[in-house]
């Protein structure tokens, strides 16, 4: 069963990003905090939403995930941040059913888009995505500015 995550999924939302970042190797970058996660998911205005899967009442795993745009298309699509189904769970086609959850929101509201980035040491994920008509937008490169360097930019002739 899908469904959108409720204010009492906190810790296992909590979790489960826990785990992912362990999955990534990256635990000590996963520093969200609960009540981060009940701001941002459900508030009255939310900007990122949450699909969960469960198996047999346990929360196997989930998709979070937000609005981005396309200039060129004058679309919304659908950004995937984070899709992660616990170990226990894999192979029973829960991820598969989580895409085809969002791809279907996409649909169903008109945007014309839905991504995605995936480590490139990530192979069964990579295999998995193109396997059902997934594109690597290879000629682009990710760049991103946070911390120390994100503030000075910030304050830069200011």
């Amino acid at each position: 069963m899908i469904r959108p995550a409720r204010l009492e999924d906190t810790e296992e939302i909590l979790a489960l990003i826990y785990e992912l970042a362990v999955y990534e190797k990256a635990p000590d970058e996963a520093k969200a905090t609960a009540a981060q996660i009940k701001e941002s998911f459900f508030s009255d205005d939310p900007k990122v939403f949450c699909e969960i899967v469960e198996h047999q009442g346990e929360i196997a795993g989930f998709a979070i995930w937000f609005l981005n745009y396309s200039t060129w298309q004058g679309l919304h699509g659908i950004y995937l941040e984070d899709l992660f189904i616990r170990p226990q769970y894999r192979k029973l086609g829960y991820g598969k059913d989580l895409l085809k959850h969002l791809a279907q929101i996409c649909k169903d509201r008109g945007y014309g888009r839905f991504q995605w980035w995936v480590l490139d040491w990530n192979t069964p994920a990579i295999d998995f995505y193109t396997s059902l008509g997934a594109k690597a937008m290879d000629e682009w490169t990710v760049y991103r500015i946070s911390g120390d360097e994100l503030s000075e930019l910030a304050l830069e002739d200011r």
